[in-house]
Protein backbone atom coordinates (compact mmCIF):
# COMPACT_ATOMS: atom_id res chain seq x y z
CA UNK A 1 0.00 0.00 0.00
CA UNK A 2 3.05 2.36 0.63
CA UNK A 3 3.62 1.92 -3.14
CA UNK A 4 0.77 3.08 -4.29
CA UNK A 5 0.82 6.32 -1.94
CA UNK A 6 4.00 7.04 -3.43
CA UNK A 7 2.87 6.71 -6.57
CA UNK A 8 0.31 8.91 -5.69
CA UNK A 9 2.44 11.69 -4.49
CA UNK A 10 4.71 11.17 -8.04
CA UNK A 11 2.24 11.13 -10.24
CA UNK A 12 -0.93 12.03 -8.41
CA UNK A 13 -3.05 9.59 -10.27
CA UNK A 14 -4.03 6.13 -9.70
CA UNK A 15 -6.34 3.31 -11.27
CA UNK A 16 -10.19 2.55 -9.35
CA UNK A 17 -8.29 -0.34 -8.71
CA UNK A 18 -5.26 1.11 -6.61
CA UNK A 19 -7.44 3.71 -5.19
CA UNK A 20 -9.99 0.46 -3.91
CA UNK A 21 -7.34 -1.26 -2.82
CA UNK A 22 -5.98 1.79 -0.82
CA UNK A 23 -8.84 2.77 0.92
CA UNK A 24 -9.78 -0.79 1.79
CA UNK A 25 -6.56 -0.67 3.75
CA UNK A 26 -6.98 -0.60 7.49
CA UNK A 27 -3.03 -0.70 8.31
CA UNK A 28 -2.53 1.93 10.98
CA UNK A 29 1.56 1.97 9.48
CA UNK A 30 -0.04 3.13 6.08
CA UNK A 31 -2.33 5.79 7.45
CA UNK A 32 0.95 7.50 9.29
CA UNK A 33 2.78 7.33 5.97
CA UNK A 34 0.07 9.04 3.96
CA UNK A 35 -0.50 11.74 6.78
CA UNK A 36 3.69 12.26 6.74
CA UNK A 37 4.03 12.85 2.63
CA UNK A 38 0.62 14.54 3.60
CA UNK A 39 2.32 17.17 5.54
CA UNK A 40 5.43 17.59 3.64
CA UNK A 41 3.72 18.01 -0.11
CA UNK A 42 1.27 20.82 1.92
CA UNK A 43 4.61 22.38 3.61
CA UNK A 44 5.85 22.46 0.32
CA UNK A 45 3.54 24.40 -1.20
CA UNK A 46 2.01 26.46 1.30
CA UNK A 47 4.75 26.16 4.18
CA UNK A 48 2.88 26.46 7.48
CA UNK A 49 0.08 29.02 6.73
CA UNK A 50 -3.15 27.96 7.67
CA UNK A 51 -5.89 30.06 6.19
CA UNK A 52 -8.99 31.10 7.95
CA UNK A 53 -12.44 31.48 6.37
CA UNK A 54 -15.48 33.45 8.44
CA UNK A 55 -18.69 30.68 7.50
CA UNK A 56 -21.88 32.67 7.58
CA UNK A 57 -24.94 30.41 7.57
CA UNK A 58 -27.36 32.44 5.92
CA UNK A 59 -30.45 29.93 5.51
CA UNK A 60 -32.04 26.62 7.28
CA UNK A 61 -34.46 26.61 4.40
CA UNK A 62 -33.88 23.74 2.01
CA UNK A 63 -36.28 22.84 -0.80
CA UNK A 64 -34.56 19.39 -0.93
CA UNK A 65 -35.19 16.68 0.61
CA UNK A 66 -31.63 14.53 1.05
CA UNK A 67 -31.99 11.54 3.47
CA UNK A 68 -28.70 12.67 5.48
CA UNK A 69 -29.33 15.94 5.96
CA UNK A 70 -30.98 17.49 9.36
CA UNK A 71 -32.44 20.71 7.26
CA UNK A 72 -34.47 18.59 4.99
CA UNK A 73 -37.66 19.95 3.34
CA UNK A 74 -39.75 17.02 5.41
CA UNK A 75 -38.20 17.25 8.36
CA UNK A 76 -40.61 19.38 10.62
CA UNK A 77 -38.60 19.83 14.00
CA UNK A 78 -35.98 21.51 12.39
CA UNK A 79 -35.84 25.20 13.50
CA UNK A 80 -35.90 27.37 10.87
CA UNK A 81 -34.29 30.43 9.99
CA UNK A 82 -33.18 33.70 7.31
CA UNK A 83 -30.78 36.18 7.73
CA UNK A 84 -31.30 39.90 6.32
CA UNK A 85 -29.12 41.69 4.21
CA UNK A 86 -28.04 43.64 7.18
CA UNK A 87 -27.57 40.91 9.33
CA UNK A 88 -24.81 39.65 6.74
CA UNK A 89 -23.14 42.67 6.78
CA UNK A 90 -23.16 42.83 10.62
CA UNK A 91 -21.24 39.48 10.49
CA UNK A 92 -19.26 40.50 7.55
CA UNK A 93 -17.66 43.44 10.05
CA UNK A 94 -17.92 41.65 12.79
CA UNK A 95 -15.44 38.85 10.95
CA UNK A 96 -13.19 41.73 9.27
CA UNK A 97 -12.33 43.08 12.58
CA UNK A 98 -11.23 39.70 13.80
CA UNK A 99 -8.95 39.30 10.95
CA UNK A 100 -11.58 36.95 8.20
CA UNK A 101 -11.17 38.29 4.74
CA UNK A 102 -12.89 35.77 3.09
CA UNK A 103 -16.24 35.29 3.53
CA UNK A 104 -18.23 31.73 3.26
CA UNK A 105 -22.30 32.57 2.42
CA UNK A 106 -23.85 28.61 3.02
CA UNK A 107 -27.03 28.07 3.02
CA UNK A 108 -29.78 25.58 1.93
CA UNK A 109 -31.36 25.63 -1.43
CA UNK A 110 -33.97 28.45 -0.45
CA UNK A 111 -35.70 30.71 -2.85
CA UNK A 112 -36.00 33.62 -0.85
CA UNK A 113 -32.47 34.12 -1.76
CA UNK A 114 -33.04 35.23 -5.77
CA UNK A 115 -30.29 36.18 -8.12
CA UNK A 116 -31.48 39.43 -7.10
CA UNK A 117 -31.30 39.31 -3.81
CA UNK A 118 -27.96 37.49 -3.62
CA UNK A 119 -25.81 39.79 -6.27
CA UNK A 120 -27.28 42.85 -3.98
CA UNK A 121 -25.51 41.24 -0.81
CA UNK A 122 -22.37 40.45 -2.83
CA UNK A 123 -21.72 44.06 -3.98
CA UNK A 124 -21.89 45.50 -0.78
CA UNK A 125 -19.60 43.00 0.77
CA UNK A 126 -17.29 43.60 -2.04
CA UNK A 127 -17.97 47.37 -2.01
CA UNK A 128 -17.34 47.17 1.97
CA UNK A 129 -14.54 44.93 2.26
CA UNK A 130 -12.32 44.94 -1.54
CA UNK A 131 -9.53 42.89 -0.15
CA UNK A 132 -11.92 39.86 1.09
CA UNK A 133 -12.84 37.14 -0.88
CA UNK A 134 -16.90 35.79 -1.13
CA UNK A 135 -16.98 32.18 -1.16
CA UNK A 136 -20.84 30.76 -1.91
CA UNK A 137 -22.27 27.34 -0.84
CA UNK A 138 -25.77 27.40 -1.78
CA UNK A 139 -26.32 24.55 -3.80
CA UNK A 140 -27.71 23.47 -7.19
CA UNK A 141 -28.68 26.68 -9.41
CA UNK A 142 -28.78 27.79 -12.88
CA UNK A 143 -25.49 28.38 -15.33
CA UNK A 144 -27.53 31.75 -15.55
CA UNK A 145 -27.81 32.02 -12.06
CA UNK A 146 -23.50 31.22 -11.12
CA UNK A 147 -22.58 33.87 -13.92
CA UNK A 148 -24.78 36.62 -12.13
CA UNK A 149 -23.42 35.85 -9.17
CA UNK A 150 -19.84 35.54 -10.34
CA UNK A 151 -20.55 39.32 -12.14
CA UNK A 152 -21.45 40.80 -9.06
CA UNK A 153 -17.96 39.67 -7.60
CA UNK A 154 -18.52 36.08 -6.15
CA UNK A 155 -14.82 34.52 -5.68
CA UNK A 156 -15.82 30.79 -4.92
CA UNK A 157 -18.18 28.49 -5.10
CA UNK A 158 -18.46 25.32 -2.81
CA UNK A 159 -20.64 22.09 -4.35
CA UNK A 160 -20.14 19.04 -2.09
CA UNK A 161 -20.71 16.42 -4.72
CA UNK A 162 -21.73 13.66 -1.97
CA UNK A 163 -20.69 11.03 -4.41
CA UNK A 164 -19.53 10.30 -7.64
CA UNK A 165 -21.27 6.93 -7.94
CA UNK A 166 -24.53 7.48 -9.73
CA UNK A 167 -25.74 4.25 -7.90
CA UNK A 168 -24.89 5.37 -4.44
CA UNK A 169 -26.35 9.03 -5.19
CA UNK A 170 -29.60 7.52 -6.03
CA UNK A 171 -30.24 5.96 -2.42
CA UNK A 172 -28.92 9.03 -0.78
CA UNK A 173 -31.43 11.85 -2.52
CA UNK A 174 -35.09 11.34 -3.43
CA UNK A 175 -35.72 11.50 -6.87
CA UNK A 176 -35.81 14.90 -8.67
CA UNK A 177 -31.90 15.34 -7.91
CA UNK A 178 -29.33 13.72 -9.87
CA UNK A 179 -25.51 13.17 -9.86
CA UNK A 180 -25.57 14.39 -13.63
CA UNK A 181 -26.83 17.66 -12.79
CA UNK A 182 -24.48 17.88 -9.86
CA UNK A 183 -21.41 17.82 -12.34
CA UNK A 184 -23.11 19.58 -14.65
CA UNK A 185 -22.92 22.81 -12.51
CA UNK A 186 -19.50 22.26 -10.91
CA UNK A 187 -18.56 22.66 -14.20
CA UNK A 188 -20.39 25.38 -15.17
CA UNK A 189 -18.99 26.64 -12.27
CA UNK A 190 -15.33 25.79 -13.53
CA UNK A 191 -15.90 27.23 -17.04
CA UNK A 192 -17.36 30.71 -15.78
CA UNK A 193 -14.04 31.27 -13.73
CA UNK A 194 -15.03 30.50 -10.02
CA UNK A 195 -12.38 29.09 -8.08
CA UNK A 196 -14.61 25.59 -7.54
CA UNK A 197 -14.78 23.07 -4.59
CA UNK A 198 -16.38 19.16 -4.81
CA UNK A 199 -16.12 16.84 -2.05
CA UNK A 200 -18.23 14.32 -0.70
CA UNK A 201 -19.08 12.21 2.70
CA UNK A 202 -17.03 9.61 4.34
CA UNK A 203 -18.85 6.81 5.62
CA UNK A 204 -22.44 7.45 4.21
CA UNK A 205 -24.42 4.26 4.35
CA UNK A 206 -24.08 2.38 1.19
CA UNK A 207 -20.68 3.66 0.33
CA UNK A 208 -17.69 1.21 -0.70
CA UNK A 209 -14.53 1.56 -1.48
CA UNK A 210 -15.23 1.45 -5.08
CA UNK A 211 -17.78 4.42 -4.24
CA UNK A 212 -14.54 6.24 -2.45
CA UNK A 213 -12.30 5.31 -5.53
CA UNK A 214 -14.92 6.85 -7.97
CA UNK A 215 -14.70 9.86 -5.81
CA UNK A 216 -11.21 10.23 -5.79
CA UNK A 217 -11.13 9.89 -9.45
CA UNK A 218 -13.75 12.72 -10.13
CA UNK A 219 -11.88 14.92 -7.82
CA UNK A 220 -9.17 14.34 -10.23
CA UNK A 221 -11.00 15.04 -13.57
CA UNK A 222 -12.75 18.17 -12.16
CA UNK A 223 -8.99 18.94 -10.51
CA UNK A 224 -11.30 21.49 -8.21
CA UNK A 225 -9.51 24.30 -6.65
CA UNK A 226 -11.16 23.28 -2.93
CA UNK A 227 -12.17 19.85 -1.45
CA UNK A 228 -14.41 20.10 1.23
CA UNK A 229 -14.57 16.62 2.36
CA UNK A 230 -16.04 15.05 6.49
CA UNK A 231 -17.42 12.21 8.03
CA UNK A 232 -21.29 11.09 7.66
CA UNK A 233 -23.01 12.07 10.41
CA UNK A 234 -26.16 10.99 11.33
CA UNK A 235 -29.35 13.54 12.36
CA UNK A 236 -32.01 11.90 14.64
CA UNK A 237 -35.01 13.24 12.25
CA UNK A 238 -33.97 11.74 8.93
CA UNK A 239 -34.30 8.45 7.48
CA UNK A 240 -30.59 7.35 8.11
CA UNK A 241 -31.12 8.26 12.17
CA UNK A 242 -30.03 4.57 12.98
CA UNK A 243 -27.28 4.75 10.67
CA UNK A 244 -23.58 4.59 12.19
CA UNK A 245 -21.25 7.50 11.86
CA UNK A 246 -18.33 7.92 9.29
CA UNK A 247 -14.98 6.43 10.64
CA UNK A 248 -12.69 9.75 12.01
CA UNK A 249 -9.71 7.53 11.04
CA UNK A 250 -10.91 7.10 7.23
CA UNK A 251 -11.61 10.61 6.60
CA UNK A 252 -8.64 11.66 8.08
CA UNK A 253 -6.78 8.79 5.63
CA UNK A 254 -8.53 10.71 2.64
CA UNK A 255 -7.65 14.07 3.45
CA UNK A 256 -4.10 12.91 3.11
CA UNK A 257 -4.51 10.80 -0.19
CA UNK A 258 -6.64 14.11 -1.38
CA UNK A 259 -3.42 16.40 -0.31
CA UNK A 260 -1.55 13.64 -2.65
CA UNK A 261 -3.69 13.74 -5.64
CA UNK A 262 -4.18 17.33 -5.45
CA UNK A 263 -1.19 19.29 -4.33
CA UNK A 264 -2.56 22.99 -4.34
CA UNK A 265 -5.63 22.35 -3.26
CA UNK A 266 -7.80 24.31 -0.60
CA UNK A 267 -8.45 21.98 1.75
CA UNK A 268 -10.71 22.69 4.87
CA UNK A 269 -10.57 20.53 8.53
CA UNK A 270 -13.97 20.51 8.67
CA UNK A 271 -16.35 21.31 11.63
CA UNK A 272 -17.38 17.80 11.01
CA UNK A 273 -14.18 16.25 12.54
CA UNK A 274 -14.75 18.35 15.47
CA UNK A 275 -17.63 16.78 16.16
CA UNK A 276 -16.16 13.34 16.10
CA UNK A 277 -13.02 14.34 18.34
CA UNK A 278 -12.44 17.19 20.62
CA UNK A 279 -9.04 17.94 18.38
CA UNK A 280 -10.70 17.06 15.06
CA UNK A 281 -9.56 20.22 13.87
CA UNK A 282 -5.94 20.12 14.94
CA UNK A 283 -6.38 16.10 13.39
CA UNK A 284 -7.23 17.66 9.78
CA UNK A 285 -3.90 20.02 9.78
CA UNK A 286 -2.20 17.41 11.02
CA UNK A 287 -3.62 15.17 7.89
CA UNK A 288 -2.69 17.74 4.84
CA UNK A 289 -5.56 20.38 5.33
CA UNK A 290 -4.85 23.63 5.51
CA UNK A 291 -7.73 25.89 6.07
CA UNK A 292 -10.09 26.49 8.77
CA UNK A 293 -13.59 28.04 8.71
CA UNK A 294 -14.88 29.10 12.24
CA UNK A 295 -18.48 30.07 12.81
CA UNK A 296 -19.38 34.03 12.27
CA UNK A 297 -23.27 33.32 11.77
CA UNK A 298 -25.39 35.17 14.76
CA UNK A 299 -24.89 33.17 17.92
CA UNK A 300 -28.74 33.01 18.22
CA UNK A 301 -28.81 30.84 14.98
CA UNK A 302 -25.92 28.72 15.14
CA UNK A 303 -27.52 25.65 17.41
CA UNK A 304 -30.32 26.14 14.27
CA UNK A 305 -28.24 25.21 10.92
CA UNK A 306 -28.09 21.96 12.28
CA UNK A 307 -27.27 19.23 9.55
CA UNK A 308 -26.26 16.74 12.12
CA UNK A 309 -26.38 15.81 15.74
CA UNK A 310 -24.00 17.66 17.80
CA UNK A 311 -22.61 19.91 15.80
CA UNK A 312 -20.34 22.65 17.37
CA UNK A 313 -20.96 25.65 17.29
CA UNK A 314 -19.08 27.44 20.42
CA UNK A 315 -15.75 26.86 21.61
CA UNK A 316 -13.28 26.57 18.85
CA UNK A 317 -15.68 26.58 16.41
CA UNK A 318 -16.64 30.02 16.70
CA UNK A 319 -14.95 32.54 14.47
CA UNK A 320 -14.65 34.79 18.53
CA UNK A 321 -12.15 32.34 19.46
CA UNK A 322 -9.50 33.12 17.32
CA UNK A 323 -7.41 33.89 19.49
CA UNK A 324 -6.83 30.12 20.69
CA UNK A 325 -7.41 28.92 17.68
CA UNK A 326 -3.84 31.07 16.58
CA UNK A 327 -2.54 29.02 19.78
CA UNK A 328 -3.40 25.80 18.28
CA UNK A 329 -2.33 26.23 15.21
CA UNK A 330 1.25 27.55 16.95
CA UNK A 331 0.96 24.26 18.75
CA UNK A 332 1.25 22.04 15.57
CA UNK A 333 3.72 24.14 14.50
CA UNK A 334 1.40 26.32 11.67
CA UNK A 335 0.45 29.83 11.67
CA UNK A 336 -3.17 31.11 10.81
CA UNK A 337 -2.64 33.70 8.08
CA UNK A 338 -5.77 36.87 7.61
CA UNK A 339 -5.15 37.64 4.24
CA UNK A 340 -7.64 36.01 0.94
CA UNK A 341 -5.96 32.60 0.60
CA UNK A 342 -6.45 32.45 -2.81
CA UNK A 343 -5.51 29.01 -4.77
CA UNK A 344 -2.00 29.20 -6.33
CA UNK A 345 -1.36 29.92 -9.65
CA UNK A 346 2.08 29.41 -9.99
CA UNK A 347 3.23 25.60 -11.11
CA UNK A 348 4.43 23.63 -7.86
Amino acid sequence: MKEYIQKLQEEHSLTKEEFAALVSCRDESVYDFARQQAVKTRRRIYGQDVYIRGLIEISSYCKNDCYYCGIRRSNKKASRYRLTHSQILDCCREGYNLGFRTFVLQGGEDSHFTDQTLTAIIRDVKAGYPDCAVTLSLGERSRESYEKLYAAGADRYLLRHETASEEHYQRLHPKGLSLKNRKECLWNLKEIGFQTGAGFMVGSPGQTAECLADDLLFLRELSPQMVGVGPFLRHQDTPFADQPDGSLEMTLFLLSLIRLLLPKALLPATTALSALHPDGRKLGILAGCNVVMPNLSPAAVRKKYLLYDHKPATGLEAAESIDLLKKQMKEIGCQVVCDRGDYPAADF
